[in-house]
């Protein structure tokens, strides 16, 4: 006789589950457990990524930000929140600011408008839309530094090809890096071109989730081509495009090699943005205190903008 059935002809039935239920659940628990433990395992080195290079990073950077440390050998000093008050009570701040917000408002403006345009014009049954989707987005996947120095060419006041083409329609086209009026413009202008292909594929995608059913259904209804782009296909679209704004925004915020190549901030400070200022006054001036203490407003700054599209995203995103 097994001790099983043993227990089954001694104890009650009510005993018999009372026996069963604890040992249900220590097996609950401990799978529970183990899975936790899997978890940990895969996570932990992400983990540990994230902490040394980006975390510790932060707060590193953070605490050099109090410091007038030069990138030298020589002792350094705390100087609390001096290099703070430098740099907002200085014009660096306003200048850097300015261009920054600039450049990454028409910049993201502008190439989801282009990138919403070619989408509409692509996702229609044309004849060669495959190659025009592959040639539109080749400059998206091309290394920035060959397409600023692309563009620096096209660029040259005299033998440019922009302003060749300007010519023939009569309009003198300007010395556009050499410029401070036509300076950000122009770098503006090679980063629409760059990220518009990159913008049209994500908006293919969301244009192609869109159920062809209510789309049918607002055309039998009597809803005309306006009508329903603007009141089933941009809705529907809302997901898309903030996901487009806020990348958008913090990767213009981060332009760097572009201005590296094509201004080196200049002229007359007028494309100094906060990614080469920092690295001006970090790798330039060996200010690494105040090179910290803007990456830190850089930061804040990045945060607080993309916090502000999370909570201002519900009044206008339809999922």
């Amino acid at each position: 006789m097994s001790p099983g059935s043993m227990v089954r002809g001694y104890l009650p039935r009510r005993h018999l589950t009372r026996l069963r239920l604890p040992l249900a659940g220590q097996g609950l628990a401990t799978a529970r457990q183990q899975d936790l433990l899997t978890a940990v395992l895969f996570l932990l080195p992400s983990v540990l990524v994230f902490g040394v290079f980006t975390h510790f990073g932060l707060m590193y950077n953070l605490y050099i930000s109090l410091t007038n440390w030069k990138f030298s050998g020589a002792a350094y000093r705390w100087v609390g929140l001096e290099n703070y008050d430098k740099f907002f009570s200085s014009n660096a701040f306003a200048v850097v600011f300015h261009n920054t917000a600039y450049y990454s408002i028409v910049t993201v403006i502008a190439a989801l408008i282009l990138g919403l345009a070619l989408a509409l014009l692509l996702n229609r049954p044309l004849r060669g839309r495959a190659f025009a989707r592959t040639f539109l987005f080749a400059p998206y996947v091309t290394t920035l530094s060959a397409a600023a120095m692309l563009w620096l060419w096209l660029y040259e006041p005299r033998f440019g090809l922009v302003n060749i083409i300007l010519g023939w329609v009569g309009i003198t086209g300007p010395d556009w890096m050499g410029s401070a009026q036509w300076a950000m413009p122009g770098l503006i202008l090679m980063n629409v071109w760059r990220t518009a292909g990159y913008n049209m594929v994500i908006y293919l995608a969301g244009l192609q989730s869109i159920p062809e059913e209510i789309v049918e259904a607002a055309t039998i209804d009597g809803a005309n081509s306006w009508q329903v782009f603007s009141r089933i296909t941009l809705p529907l679209l809302s997901p898309t495009t903030f996901f487009l704004i806020v990348t958008g925004i913090i990767a213009s915020f981060k332009v760097f090699t572009a201005v590296a190549v094509m201004t080196q901030g200049g002229p007359l400070d007028s494309t100094q943005v906060f990614t080469y200022f920092i690295y001006q006054q970090g790798f330039m001036f060996f200010r690494a205190g105040y090179a910290a203490t803007v990456s830190t407003v850089f930061f804040v700054l990045l945060l607080l903008l993309t916090l502000a599209q999370l909570r201002l995203q519900r009044h206008w995103v339809h999922y």
